[in-house]
């Protein structure tokens, strides 16, 4: 039998947050069983990676392995019969090598700017 296919998103950041509420929803729609993770919580703690680490790309478990990046949206994407195409379109060689450079060069380290500045706020923010 199976494990449960995991993903770790960062709930904080607006556009992994919206990207992932999607991809809840139209797994709960279609009888899908994933499971969702907030970095932001104590489910981090289950996951062997520190926040930073995490809030650096997108991370999913399934059968034991541990994804990170690209690979870890092809092993999602392949959970979903909608998003299927999309797995094996960023699998072929040439499409997969380009869509890592773009997402560990370009959009990847944009998001964590983006959460770091967030964070930065945040601990700025006097408490209520």
């Amino acid at each position: 039998m199976p494990q449960e296919t995991r993903i770790l998103y960062n709930a904080d950041c607006p556009v992994c947050n919206a990207e992932i509420c999607h991809y809840r929803s139209y797994s709960e729609d279609n009888g899908i069983t994933l499971r969702f993770d907030d970095l932001n919580t104590e489910a981090l703690s289950t996951w062997g990676l520190d926040a930073d680490t995490a809030a650096k790309r997108l991370h999913v478990v399934q059968d034991g392995t541990l994804y990170d990046g690209i690979p870890a949206f092809i092993v999602l994407w392949q959970e979903m019969p909608r998003y299927r195409w999309l797995a094996r379109l960023v699998s072929v060689p040439g499409i997969r090598h380009g869509a890592i450079l773009i997402y560990d060069y370009l959009l990847a380290p944009t998001l964590y700017v983006f959460h770091l500045r967030r964070q930065r706020k945040a601990d700025k923010t006097p408490s209520q």
